[in-house]
């Protein structure tokens, strides 16, 4: 099929679309086009997810706004159905990639999910198909990694016998859709004709601009924009330790480092967590890493935002003595607020830390079903508290009740969660992540 004929069906939703790995992108992706009117056809490597999706129900947990009704609502409809089967892409006209592309202890890209993708992908092809890579890549990656893989396995030729572009997803946990629909993206083709269609495309779901360019372009854009936020959030953490040490209270400082213009300071807390931000700079500094630059501030950034849940365990050691043997609660296993996801949480690398020093833990989280339950249920005998995610709950915790509970004082609010005021009425010890103005009793 010509582009320009497959431009036409994505114009008049005749069109049929695929989407490979359905988690926190790929099911909001292939649920927002079939919610347009594209037949959209879905496929995931767990069973599980499979059985629930095509009953109607989210496998995704936390809160995400509009998400379940919209799954039950094209499910119903016919839409979207889902399987395991690669098979079921043989008539696919356009198919979206969307798998995990993490990256090892060295910090280079393991992309085992990506080329068993690509490789079942290329042996169903079928000729004249767009396959476009939304997952985040090392800058690079569609040139030397998905294409041949795609050529050699389906026997086709790019920009001949199919098409191929990417566009990298911008999306958190908690915000799947909205995101989606009001944030811009890079369509990064082939050639200068795919990036068009695949511009059009996009333009059906999303809002905001859809800007066409090439492949590495949008490779860089999405490693870009993660590693920058990365680095600024690396500032203030640096300035939150800065802060401690100096007596000072970061959160103060960091108010009034924002009304000059042009200066902004982003939160400082616990530890970077998520599928993104921790990988997503070491994918752009891998990408030279044989070509002599010297990438120096990235990993940096990486160590500080890395030490965080280091630094909490050592101001848990400063504030319980002997905490071999003590009970601790630590409030958020998730790496983010309201949501279920839990990959590279800063509570797990805390909860290693109390675990190798003998502490007994104990662990709520209102959206993990293996942590919920009633805070003041665990939090009898604790002789501390550690606050690691900013869940909207906590902030009306009942510091009372959680006061009597315990049988310690300390809490400690790596978020900024909790008022002083407040805890010191309760009669709790607060210790704040940057900040050491207040004398702790």
């Amino acid at each position: 099929m010509a582009l320009s004929k497959l431009q036409a069906r994505i114009i008049d939703r005749s069109a049929k679309l695929a989407v490979i790995g359905l988690g926190y992108v790929g099911l909001p992706v292939a649920a927002l086009f079939a919610q347009k009117g594209f037949e959209v056809i879905g496929v995931d490597i767990k069973q599980s997810r499979i059985d629930l999706i095509n009953q109607g129900l989210s496998p995704i947990e936390g809160k995400e706004p509009g998400l379940s009704e919209l799954i039950a609502s094209v499910v119903r409809n016919g839409k979207l159905f889902t399987t395991t089967d690669y098979q079921a892409l043989n008539d696919a006209d356009i198919i979206m990639i969307d798998v995990e592309t993490p990256v090892n202890d060295d910090h280079i890209p393991e992309y085992h999910a990506l080329r068993s993708a690509v490789k079942s992908l290329a042996q169903v092809l079928k000729k004249g198909a767009l396959v476009i890579v939304e997952s985040t890549v090392m800058p690079g990656t569609l040139e030397e990694i998905v294409l041949p893989i795609l050529e050699e396995e389906s026997g086709y030729m790019l920009n001949t016998d199919f098409f191929l572009g990417n566009c990298p997803e911008r999306v958190m946990p908690g915000k799947l859709l909205n995101n989606l629909k009001k944030m811009s993206r890079v369509a990064g083709g082939g050639n200068e004709e795919t990036a068009l269609v695949m511009a059009d495309l996009y333009r059906i779901i999303v809002e905001a601009d859809v800007d066409p360019a090439d492949w590495i372009t949008a490779e860089i854009v999405k490693t870009a924009e993660n590693t920058y936020r990365d680095v600024q959030i690396a500032f203030a953490n640096e300035v939150a330790l800065i802060c401690e040490a100096l007596g000072a209270d970061v959160w103060k400082v960091r108010e009034l480092v924002r009304k000059s213009p042009g200066r902004e300071m982003l939160f400082p807390g616990a530890g970077v967590g998520g599928h993104c931000i921790p990988k997503d700079p070491w994918l752009l500094a891998s990408s030279v890493r044989d070509l002599g630059v010297p990438v120096r501030l990235i990993p940096a950034a990486r160590e500080i935002n890395m030490y965080m849940p280091v630094h909490v365990f050592g101001l848990v050691k400063k504030h319980v003595p002997d905490i071999k043997g003590k009970k601790i609660l630590i409030f958020g296993y998730a790496y983010l607020h309201d949501s279920d996801d839990d990959r590279n949480s800063p509570s797990e690398v805390l909860v290693q830390m109390l675990n190798e020093a003998g502490v007994e833990i104990v662990i709520h989280d209102p959206f993990i079903n293996q942590y919920k339950g009633d805070v003041r249920e665990k939090a009898q005998g604790c002789e501390a508290a550690v606050l690691m995610t900013a869940h909207s709950e906590y902030q009306a915790l009942d510091l009372s009740a959680l006061a009597f509970a315990m049988n310690g004082s300390v809490l400690i609010d790596g978020r900024n969660m909790i008022d002083p005021d407040a805890a010191a009425k309760a009669g709790l010890a607060l210790v704040r992540l940057g900040d050491t103005s207040r004398e702790i009793d």
